[in-house]
């Protein structure tokens, strides 16, 4: 198994795996495909480790049907009759905020805010080993939830849990927070011909 480098060692005190240890707080953000679909992969691999796996979808419909959730619903399921994986908890906030032009937005403001409740209610029980965030940064961008309150919030988090948050426009503050931020950019999009998304590829 490959094994990094590390740039620099910091004197703090900790021996390498302490250090290596460490809970992350991930950021992965930029105008291109793939951060939900990075932050999943991670979730999988969580799940293989025996974690406890959390996820917390901000703006996708609750009447959508996407194929991650199916997928670790399933795997959810397996660990239950044979202990194999993690357990899988998924958490849909509302009613997709960014995308459905429908409703009060007062109301989604309230949503979002009682699920970001629901996600500090969770990290102070450690109640996963890993959070999935999903398109959280919107909910933070358009002010319903405070920046302030959530960088507090998961720098206090007990014990080990790594939180990973997805979604467009992260926040300055969220970014220099996080110990691992990803910007995804694009080089080519089949869109840019014209092309819309398709199944097993997008959903």
């Amino acid at each position: 198994m490959p094994q990094g480098i590390p740039d620099s060692v910091p004197e703090d005190g900790l021996t390498t795996r302490q250090r290596r240890n460490r809970p992350l707080l991930i950021v992965h953000t930029g105008a291109m495909k793939g951060k939900s679909t990075a932050a999943f992969g991670m979730a999988l691999r969580g799940w293989n480790q025996g974690w406890s796996i959390g996820v917390y979808q901000f703006v996708k419909s609750a009447k959508w049907k996407v194929g991650e959730e199916a997928a670790f619903r399933a795997l959810g399921r397996l660990h239950e009759q044979t202990g194999e994986g993690g357990a899988v908890a998924w958490h849909k906030m509302g009613e997709g905020w960014s995308w459905i032009q429908r409703g009060d937005p007062d109301d989604h403001a309230a949503n979002a805010r009682e699920g970001w409740a629901q996600v500090e209610r969770d990290l102070a029980a450690e109640r996963h080993d890993m959070y999935v965030l999903d398109e959280f940064t919107y909910p933070v961008k358009w002010g319903w939830v405070d920046v302030a309150d959530v960088v507090a919030a998961l720098a206090q988090r007990p014990g080990h849990q790594h939180v990973v948050i997805t979604g467009r426009d992260a926040h300055p503050d969220l970014i220099a927070a996080a110990d691992l931020v990803t910007e995804m950019t694009k080089v080519k999009h089949p869109m840019d011909s014209g092309q819309k998304g398709q199944r097993g590829i997008e959903w």
